[in-house]
């Protein structure tokens, strides 16, 4: 299924809530949806579904997890399947993501990195298989072009 700003994620139920009046600094791993209204500084959030981040939220701890949406203040470093930086909501850090939803009235510094089946570098050229004849075209014109090398890696 595509992602378009009209069209959201599935909600998970959600299992774990920090309040607007709690700080939780640590590690959190949880299989279901969080949703953090309050303070959480330090540490890792981890889970194979959704984080919320609400207005009230001000979150400084990595997270990964399937989807984030941030409508609060975060900073650090964010991995997941999507990412979602909504009106108001301002991100500090790195997110590394595969699709990402940047709302208008949203604040975003740092750096985005983009993940997919794709090569790091288009640019390089793929190593072909060991064993594997490669054509070796020369520039010199009394040279036999043609001619080919066996890759021993």
């Amino acid at each position: 299924m595509p992602f378009r700003r009209d069209s959201r994620p599935n909600p998970d139920q959600i299992e774990v809530i920090i309040g607007p009046r709690a700080t939780f600094s640590g590690q959190l791993r949880c299989d279901g949806s969080i949703r953090l209204d309050g303070t959480v500084e330090g540490g890792l959030i981890e889970t194979p579904a959704n984080v919320l981040i609400t207005e009230s939220a001000r979150v400084m701890v990595d997270i990964k997890a399937r989807t984030v949406s941030v409508a609060g203040a975060y900073k650090g470093t964010i991995t997941a399947d999507r990412v979602e930086l909504l009106e108001g909501g301002r991100l500090w850090g790195t997110i590394n993501v595969r699709t990402f939803l940047l709302d208008e009235g949203a604040h975003f510094q740092g750096q985005l990195v983009m993940q997919d089946d794709q090569p790091a570098d288009p640019l390089v050229a793929a190593r072909p298989p060991a064993g594997e004849q490669i054509p070796v075209m020369t520039n010199a014109p009394t040279e036999s072009l043609g001619e080919t090398v066996t890759s021993n890696e």
